[in-house]
């Protein structure tokens, strides 16, 4: 591996950057970002989810499916609820960089830390 004329860091390997790949294509449509989003404000459960993202019960489960199934999201019991969040902080991280500053961008102020009604977020 060489390193750049800058100096730092060592280009990745052809698997990291297929594992990057990957998370990013999961995060590229609009509601898997949004939903993941949501979890790095606090955990949920699908029905929160759904109505803050405006989805439907179906397709936010479906996309939370995905998401876990990539290791991206993982869930939790509470009794009979079934409590989601964001498995790993270096996406939570990327997500919120990125949302950031496009909203910056736009010359919006940048998005608020939410909290999940009635979940003790």
């Amino acid at each position: 591996m060489s390193t750049p004329a800058g100096g730092g860091l060592d280009d990745p390997s052809a698997e990291v950057l297929a594992e990057a790949a990957a998370a990013f294509a999961l995060l590229a449509t609009p509601a898997r970002l949004h939903i993941v989003w949501a979890l790095s404000q606090g955990e949920s459960d699908v029905t929160g989810l759904a109505e803050l993202v405006g989805g439907t019960l179906p397709s936010v489960s479906q996309h939370l499916t995905k998401l876990k199934l990539a290791g991206l999201v993982r869930s939790r019991r509470e009794g009979r609820r079934q409590a989601y969040l964001v498995d790993d902080p270096d996406v939570v991280t990327v997500v919120r960089l990125i949302v950031g500053q496009l909203a910056a961008r736009a010359g919006h102020a940048p998005p608020k830390h939410v909290h999940l009604r009635g979940l003790g977020v």
